[in-house]
């Protein structure tokens, strides 16, 4: 569970997929928010709106450049939420 959004804006994404060929790095531009994760303080939401890439679910790292900041980590849960957004819960490396 997720309280407090943090910011929301457009957003540059690095995310990498494990293939039965080794990891692979795709990358999107997509409208995101960030928010704290209420049970795991040392862990961040990133919220991805619809358009967004149809892989980036299967995705088990991210670096995300918003806003000046950039943060990155390994993607420990995600979920489809109903208004089509996917919230990707994201341990920071």
């Amino acid at each position: 569970m997720t309280t407090t959004q943090l910011t929301t804006s457009k957003a540059h994404i690095d995310y990498g997929l494990d293939t039965l060929f080794g990891r692979v790095t795709k990358s999107a531009e997509c409208q995101v928010g960030l928010e704290q994760v209420e049970h795991d303080p040392t862990r961040f939401a990133l919220r991805v709106q619809s358009p967004m890439p149809e892989d980036l679910e299967q995705a088990k790292t991210v670096l995300v450049r918003v806003e000046g900041r950039r943060l990155n980590g390994v993607i420990r849960h995600t979920e489809r939420l109903d208004d089509q957004s996917l919230k990707m819960e994201v341990e920071p490396e």
